[in-house]
């Protein structure tokens, strides 16, 4: 049974948003990700974007947001620890699930130091995810029902309870409705149904 962590904030589309650390210039990119190959060919991407960069350090984070279990960093050749590991700290803590986030550095003839670059990397993804447009990853179930045309509009009134929306409609004998609503709230809204067609309406689920 699926539990509220079903639901939680993604990056609502790809979004980029750049910084300047002592004339480097640090490109964040962003992405929504439901899979590590989804991620690992969000970076391929990014890299042949950017291919004369001197860095496109990365990582993601598939899951919940906080999630330890689907995760990958990469320094992409600045020195160990620097990048990879605080981006992902950062995005561990953004509340983000299912996100990868590619950094790309310019450098720009001043060395920074190691705390300096963690610095600059933290600093390069906390501005993108604070600008990010979000939306909410939800899990749908989608379902058939079937009822008498009297019960159309008592059950069209409910749906919003449910967030459920109509995707196709027949008339024919009886109404028939193809729906999706939220995982979570499925249990509720087959109690509903069953109460207000007196068990006589048909709800199948695909």
């Amino acid at each position: 049974m699926s539990n509220q962590s079903s639901r939680y904030p993604i990056p609502a589309q790809r979004f980029r948003s750049e910084i300047e650390v002592e004339r480097s210039r640090f490109i964040t990119t962003v992405q929504e990700v439901t899979s590590p190959e989804a991620a690992q060919a969000f970076v391929a991407e990014l890299k042949a974007e950017f291919p004369d960069a001197n860095h496109n350090c990365w990582a993601y984070l598939v899951g919940p947001p906080g999630s330890s279990d689907r995760i990958g960093l990469s320094d992409d050749g600045e020195p160990h620890g620097v990048a990879g590991k605080p981006m992902l700290t950062t995005l561990q803590h953004s509340g983000l699930g299912d996100t990868a986030v590619v950094v790309t550095r310019y450098f720009g003839g001043i060395k920074l130091g190691k705390g300096g670059m963690v610095r600059a990397y933290t600093a390069a993804v906390q501005t993108a995810l604070e600008k990010l447009p979000r939306t909410q990853r939800i899990d749908w179930a989608y379902l058939t029902i079937s009822f008498d045309y009297n019960l159309l509009t008592p059950l069209q009134r409910r749906f919003t309870d449910f967030e459920a929306e109509e995707l196709v409609s027949n008339y024919a004998d009886k109404v028939s409705l193809e729906l999706r609503l939220p995982q979570e709230k499925l249990p509720a809204f087959e109690k509903m149904f069953t109460d207000l067609t007196a068990g006589q309406g048909e709800l199948v689920l695909k």
